[in-house]
This record gives C-alpha cells, sequence and structure tokens, in this order.
C-alpha cells in the first residue's frame, strides 16, 4: 500500500528584474520513496516539472544552510513570517525560490508521522524494486 502526503504551495521565484514571480508548487511525499521528497512545478511548456531530493536534505535545511551541488536550502528569519530559501541548478541554470518555511516544516512533520525518521529503510521494499530491476521493468 503507497500512502503519501501531499501539499500545494505558493512558492515564489526570485527575477532578474526584482519581482518574485509566484509559483504553484506541489510537495510530495511517498511512503514507498521514504528518503526523497518531490517538488513538482507546473510549466505552461513542459507540464510538470519535479525535482527530487533527501527529505533529511530539506529538514536539515529548515535549520541551516544544507546541501552541496543541485540542491541548496537555507531558512532565513523566524516567526510566522519566516522564509524558507531553495537554490536549485541545473545544466540549463539555476532558480532562486522562497516558500513559507512555517509551511514546509508543517509539511515535514506529516511526513515524519507517515514515516518517523530512522526508520526510512523499513518502508523500502527493496525485493519489489530488486525485481523490478532484474525483470528490466521500470
Amino acid at each position: 500500500m503507497t500512502s503519501c502526503v501531499e501539499h500545494m504551495l505558493n512558492m515564489e521565484l526570485a527575477s532578474p528584474l526584482g519581482e518574485p514571480i509566484p509559483i504553484p508548487t506541489r510537495l510530495l511525499y511517498r511512503s514507498q520513496d521514504p528518503l526523497a521528497v518531490q517538488l513538482l512545478f507546473r510549466d505552461g511548456l513542459q507540464g510538470l516539472i519535479p525535482w527530487v531530493f533527501a527529505r533529511d536534505l530539506l529538514a536539515a535545511g529548515t535549520q541551516a544552510l544544507s546541501g552541496e551541488g543541485d540542491v541548496r536550502v537555507w531558512p532565513a528569519e523566524t516567526g510566522p513570517e519566516a522564509l524558507l530559501h531553495l537554490l536549485l541548478s541545473s545544466p540549463h541554470g539555476s532558480a532562486h525560490l522562497t516558500a513559507s518555511l512555517p509551511a514546509v516544516e508543517r509539511w515535514l512533520h506529516r511526513t515524519y508521522q507517515l514515516v518517523p525518521v530512522g526508520r526510512e529503510t523499513e518502508a523500502l521494499d527493496l525485493e519489489t524494486h530488486l525485481a523490478q530491476f532484474l525483470d528490466g521493468a521500470p
């Protein structure tokens, strides 16, 4: 059985012109992939654009600067107006996004209710994934 924790969040993309651009973002966590979180951005041209990275990285980024390479996450300010910054980089460019830190923390808390910290490997169905891999299934 697959369980998931979803949340729609309005993130803002920092623009070169200085005016932030609202980006509706779906946060997704699936118990079948307990080590990862997904951010799904809707693009008018390409449809959904997923970014997948470690749940631990996102959680650490709510407390202090975290990540190297493609994903960097850090908090700014405290209280109800606090922001979470995400810097996403790819060979095609980078994007600096901000989101409500309290909203992301509430969503993360729900993911830990589904799969508690330290119990992620218990939720992995390695036998099924290995069988699919060996059978050539996606």
